[in-house]
């Protein structure tokens, strides 16, 4: 089934959310292209992009904008994969002030099998519904791909044991979801290994607070 959207979270909390997720994988992994979620918070302006991808055709994007927020996700294994009558209602139903999430050439919009979307005044998220009674609840991946959006720290270190196969501390991970300030004790805690010159520049293009002198 897919995601309920009323589960997300508002736009302010999930975008600290997934600037969590992305400081704790730039640390974990210090190879960005093997990451499974980023965050850029210059991509245009004003506007802010986080990302999900799992290296076997599935991702996400979710576009942060004075206008609202939208979600574009794609798991490439369901049938609604590159239909494009969802893509048509993605345009019907989305509204125009978040053109600037529409328009974005770089979300892959020919192939989708979900999208969210949350206007700036709105008090909760909207499901882009397909235009098939049939399809409009089908498997389409949202559940699965958007799960640590809403779950615990706890679930990351399910992830990252199974992803990574690697333990985490738990109070570390903690730490990054309350967005703890970053210090080269933190980081070494995650990743003995990480360089912090390295995951100071990363947070430094996610947004993620450094105490001024530490950088």
């Amino acid at each position: 089934m897919p995601l309920d959207p009323k589960l997300l979270p508002p736009p302010a909390l999930l975008r600290r959310r997934t600037k969590a997720l992305a400081m704790t994988e730039a640390i974990v992994c210090p190879e960005w292209e093997s990451r499974y979620y980023s965050f850029n918070s210059a991509w245009g302006p004003a506007e802010e992009m986080a990302s999900m991808r799992n290296g076997s055709g599935d991702d996400w994007f979710l576009l942060f904008t004075p206008a609202g927020a939208g979600i574009k996700g794609l798991d490439h294994e369901t049938e609604l994969a590159g239909d494009k009558r969802l893509m048509e209602a993605v345009r019907q139903q989305v509204s125009t002030s978040l053109s600037a999430f529409l328009d974005e050439p770089a979300f892959g919009w020919d192939w989708i099998s979900y999208c969210y979307w949350n206007e700036a005044r709105d008090s909760v998220w909207h499901r882009v519904e397909h235009p098939d009674p049939k399809l409009a609840s089908a498997k389409d991946g949202s559940d699965e791909f958007l799960a640590l959006l809403l779950e615990p720290s706890s679930s990351y270190l399910e992830f990252a044991n199974w992803y990574y196969e690697r333990s985490l501390p738990a109070a570390a991970v903690e730490a990054i979801y309350r967005h703890a300030a970053l210090t080269p004790p933190l980081v070494a805690e995650l990743n003995p290994e990480a360089s912090w010159e390295q995951v100071s520049a990363d947070a430094a293009e996610i947004g993620y607070p450094v105490p001024q002198g530490d950088a």
